[in-house]
């Protein structure tokens, strides 16, 4: 019965609570932009701050032309179409988005999703059996790691970014070595028939990007596939939008690629899969969370489309978020804080030097909120233990004085707690 469970779950939340490391929820009360209305604690009175926090890294998600596109697709397709995609569930609009998406990244086909969760856990499983390999990088997002557990091959982990670590399993699959790590010496190896390495094409917590330049030599010496999560890049990575692919100069090259609407993208939901024909065909035959999931609302697809074209017609959203990106590191670092080096829009605040990384930058985050600047502090489990941070992300809705009075806020909270 419940009264176990719930005096279980009462002790583990508690001890999260006085850890102080209990997640609140924060109430939006306004669109989703630079400057919104919240709520926090849920209840309190609402405010307004400064959003640094948001995935809105073009600032489309309350854009006119991309609401007049959803107000007309829902207008026309209405607004859900209480199916699956193989029974009643696909209209034209899915179809055009589709091949927008394929020429978008230069590939064969193109498979939507509700999210790039789904796209990420409905993928593996669908193509790799048992004799399979699969060589993934330690810092790969969640849905990446489920994804890869509900797949019967077998797993490899390789240092995040260590080229020499990747090719060392790389070695191990191709020669069928890497059993021995769970049956012992006395079992023949078992060479991979398909080894598939897969990797984030910019990790979410700390803004850097795979060398994705190497990582495909690699597969090519070692007849490996490729796939890349380009969630955190697809729209204003790269010269033209075209994400972490075009910026390592690799389009065409990778073999699957997965990523979401909901981010640059205008922000609501929606993911995809894209890349060589068989693969995006089989897994319309396979992969579980298109088959057994309600297809994507019209009203996504629609202004989705609406969002490619916009991105067709100008560049300038993607230049302010690139020169707002830069301004903010570089004052941020001349500050003196712990910030990896990168050229991303996210932008880790690091509290890796202090003994109270986690409660520190809880604390943090909540002086930051006083002074008018939404964050969020991240810790274990979310971040390696001791690589507590606070995740700024910057927009191209964010104008120069909204970024100097971020820079402004951290600097006194920086001082206070005697970060810098």
């Amino acid at each position: 019965m419940f009264l176990r469970t719930k005096f279980d779950l009462r002790a583990e939340l508690n001890l999260i609570k006085e850890s102080g490391l209990y997640k609140d929820e924060r109430i939006i009360l306004s669109d989703q932009k630079a400057n919104i209305l919240v709520s926090y604690p849920a209840g309190a009175e609402a405010k307004e701050v400064l959003n640094f926090c948001s995935n809105n890294y073009l600032g489309l998600a309350n854009h006119p032309y991309i609401i007049e596109s959803a107000i007309k697709t829902i207008e026309k397709y209405g607004f859900g179409l209480a199916s699956v995609r193989f029974i009643c569930g696909t209209q034209d609009i899915h179809k055009i988005l589709e091949e927008k998406i394929s020429c978008f990244y230069q590939t064969d086909d193109t498979i939507l999703y509700s999210s790039c969760y789904d796209a990420n856990t409905g993928l593996f499983e669908s193509i790799l059996g048992k004799d399979d390999v699969i060589i993934t990088d330690s810092l790969n997002h969640a849905s990446i790691i489920n994804g890869i557990r509900l797949c019967k091959a077998r797993r490899l982990i390789y240092e995040h970014s260590d080229m020499n670590s990747l090719e060392h399993q790389l070695q191990l699959a191709r020669e069928g070595r890497d059993i021995w790590e769970h049956t012992g010496l006395a079992h023949e190896p078992v060479p991979a028939k398909n080894i598939l390495i897969v990797t984030d094409g910019v990790f979410s917590m700390d803004g850097d990007i795979a060398k994705l330049r190497e990582i495909i030599d690699l597969a090519n010496i070692y007849d490996a596939m490729v796939m890349v999560d380009d969630s955190h890049a697809t729209g204003f990575f790269g010269a033209t939008g075209r994400g972490s692919l075009e910026y390592c100069n690799v389009l065409g090259e990778v073999d699957i690629i997965t990523s979401t609407l909901g981010k640059a993208m205008g922000g609501a939901s929606g993911g995809f899969t894209t890349g060589k024909r068989e693969i995006i065909e089989m897994l319309r035959q396979r992969s579980r969370p298109y088959l057994f999931s309600n297809t994507l609302a019209p009203v996504i697809v629609g202004a989705s489309i609406a969002v490619f074209e916009l991105l067709e017609k100008s560049n300038d959203l993607r230049n302010k978020l690139m020169e707002n990106t830069k301004y903010f590191r570089e004052k941020m670092t001349s500050l003196g804080f712990d910030i990896i080096e990168s050229i991303h829009p996210i932008v880790p605040i690091l509290f890796r030097k202090f003994n109270n990384d986690a409660q520190l930058a809880q604390l943090f985050a909540k002086e930051l909120y006083d002074e008018g600047i939404y964050v969020v502090g991240f810790s274990y489990p979310v971040v390696p233990k001791g690589q507590a941070r606070i995740r700024v992300q910057i927009s191209a809705a964010h104008e120069k004085e909204h970024l100097d009075k971020c820079i402004a806020a951290f600097e006194k909270v920086g001082k206070k707690f005697n970060v810098i």
